[in-house]
């Protein structure tokens, strides 16, 4: 576990309502709860120490001495800075500003854990060793599955876009075993997701998805999982948080292949350009 509050963040999706009660104390109130009795932190928590210990286990802990030890660590690398700070109805644009990009970088840099080496091998070589992707997605999802459709293109590959209901079903439909599905799905429940990846699974194509929810009900139908789990706000909702985090995604999927790929990956961007270039006056 590189860094615990990064580790809790990445988790929170996961908790039952009194764990995430007990992570947005611990994530708000870091250098107050570094001081505090297990006894402490179930009354500053409102709930049991049991519950505490429960959350402790979740996110990796045998004993709260260990998990306080850790949090210590943590805090003193970020210099006494504020780990999470919620936004206030009261809050000025400055202060609204700054929490917004501090948020912002905490998730981003959250996919250090959330996406493994091992992962990003594994989705890398699903994408080499097909012959045509298909990128799916519905709503905002739709428009992360169209860049990662015009990022695919610029490297030569063969791929579709679809966000529309009927086509991605019927383009499913006429998926192969060397053909990839590859969904975007904030929630993981799209019904228009679920049908299409559930037809390209019966085709015998392999499935790929970007969500943010690990326990969704699309996890059980890929093959490969990114996730791109963030936390809700008051003010800010984590589906706008993991837009951002999905391009990223997208982004580190695209030079990670390009690099793959070699002098052939540059020459296809360069092709690419100037395809474009010729567009412009």
């Amino acid at each position: 576990m590189d860094n615990l509050f990064s580790h809790i963040r990445t988790r929170y999706n996961t908790l039952s309502p009194a764990q995430k009660q007990i992570a947005d104390f611990v994530l708000t109130h870091s250098e107050q709860v570094i001081l505090l009795s297990l006894a402490d932190l179930a009354d500053q928590c409102s709930t049991s120490e049991t519950t505490i210990l429960r959350f402790l286990r979740k996110i990796g802990f045998d004993s709260y001495q260990m998990f306080r030890v850790k949090m210590a660590q943590d805090v003193s690398r970020h210099s006494g800075q504020a780990i999470y700070e919620e936004i206030h109805i009261d809050d000025t644009p400055d202060q609204v500003r700054t929490k917004v990009v501090a948020s912002t970088i905490h998730s981003v840099q959250d996919l250090n854990n959330l996406i493994t080496t091992d992962t990003l091998a594994d989705v890398t070589a699903l994408l080499l060793g097909a012959k045509r992707i298909v990128f799916c997605g519905v709503g905002a999802s739709g428009i992360v599955a169209n860049d990662a459709f015009h990022k695919f293109l610029r490297l030569g590959f063969t791929v579709a876009h679809h966000n529309d209901t009927h086509f991605m079903s019927i383009a499913c439909a006429h998926a192969d075993s060397e053909t990839v599905v590859f969904a975007v799905t904030h929630s993981g429940e799209s019904r228009d997701i679920l049908d299409a990846l559930k037809i390209a699974r019966e085709k015998g194509a392999k499935t790929a998805v970007i969500t943010s929810y690990p326990q969704s009900s699309v996890t059980r139908l890929a093959d490969i999982v990114l996730l791109s789990s963030s936390n809700e706000t008051k003010f800010r909702s984590d589906a706008m948080v993991s837009r951002i985090l999905q391009l990223v995604i997208i982004d580190i999927l695209y030079v990670t292949m390009a690099v793959k790929l070699g002098h052939e990956g540059i020459d296809s961007v360069n092709v690419s350009r100037l395809a474009v270039a010729k567009k412009k006056t």
